[in-house]
């Protein structure tokens, strides 16, 4: 099943970014718990969870981005797209990609972004086959 996270997800959420980035688990505080309230309130936030027999294996974040420019229409952001491990390859991040692109067209986006620190082409060939290209753009980060 995929849908949108709901509140008592943040221990599988927190689980599953272990696939990605993170090597342990934020302490569980009152930082944490604020930040993630913040994130399901947010009607511009949506984290998307391909769900299997009651756990989740596969999610993106899209967030909806108010714009003044391309005729007042907003744009939106995809983060932190991961997959566990033993689930990879299955397409359970196409359809949480397809799910977020379902959003942004329904919010009337004029163009959808993503970066990915990846250079393997295994994944980069996965962003184009999703609908990404890396031609239209340069990106550029800073880290803080």
């Amino acid at each position: 099943m995929i849908r949108e996270v709901k509140p008592e997800d943040l221990d599988q959420m927190l689980e599953l970014y272990l696939f990605l980035h993170e090597e342990v688990k934020p302490e569980n505080n009152r930082h944490l718990i604020d930040v993630w309230n913040e994130i399901i309130e947010d009607k511009n936030h949506h984290i998307i969870v391909k769900e299997i027999d009651g756990k989740i294996v596969s999610s993106c974040v899209c967030v909806i981005i108010p714009n003044l420019t391309r005729d007042v229409r907003p744009y939106a952001l995809i983060e932190n797209v991961v997959t566990q491990g033993e689930y990879r390859g299955k397409g359970y991040a196409t359809e949480c990609l397809d799910y977020a692109k379902k959003l942004a067209l329904k919010e009337n986006c004029y163009k959808m972004m993503l970066l990915t620190g990846s250079k393997m082409q295994s994944t980069l060939d996965f962003y184009k086959k999703a609908g990404y290209n890396s031609n239209d753009k340069t990106a550029f980060i800073q880290w803080l």
